[in-house]
Formats: C-alpha cells, sequence, structure tokens
C-alpha cells in the first residue's frame, strides 16, 4: 500500500507547494496524491509530475497520508526523495 512507502522512505516533501519545489528540482522518485483532496489544488502537482515522468500514486484519503508522513493534518500531496 502506498501509505507503507511513505512510512519506509527516507526523505519525503509535504504539501504542493514544496512538493512542486522538490518536482522542478528533479528530487522526486515517487509522488503520492490524495484522492479526496481539492483537484485545484493538486493538479499542478500532477501535471508537474506528468512533465518529469514521475510515477503517481493515488491514495484515499489526506488524513491518513498526513498520519503516515507523522502530522497532525492532511496532505494533499507526498513527494517521495531520491
Amino acid at each position: 500500500m502506498s501509505y507503507e512507502k511513505v512510512l519506509k522512505a527516507h526523505k519525503i516533501v509535504i504539501g504542493t507547494k514544496q512538493t512542486v519545489k522538490a518536482l522542478k528540482e528533479g528530487n522526486v522518485q515517487e509522488l503520492l496524491v490524495a484522492s479526496d483532496a481539492e483537484t485545484k489544488l493538486t493538479a499542478i502537482v500532477v501535471q508537474e509530475a506528468n512533465l518529469k515522468q514521475i510515477p503517481i500514486q493515488y491514495v484515499d484519503s489526506m488524513k491518513k497520508l498526513g498520519r503516515s508522513c507523522g502530522i497532525e493534518v492532511g496532505a494533499a500531496a507526498v513527494a517521495i526523495i531520491r
């Protein structure tokens, strides 16, 4: 499951703004996007990942994604860093 990937990752970036920055820098191995996040928030992240040909995994819950990152709030996008 994708949540487990986050738990096992050595380094992650949480949030759409930071994820877009990491994507532009070419540091992202894989992108996780919460399906219940607003499309207007995740669209730019998904677009950038597609341009860079980075694999995208969709998860069902922002809240669960945030918890798997060790934060108390939901996360719309998380990047696993190389």
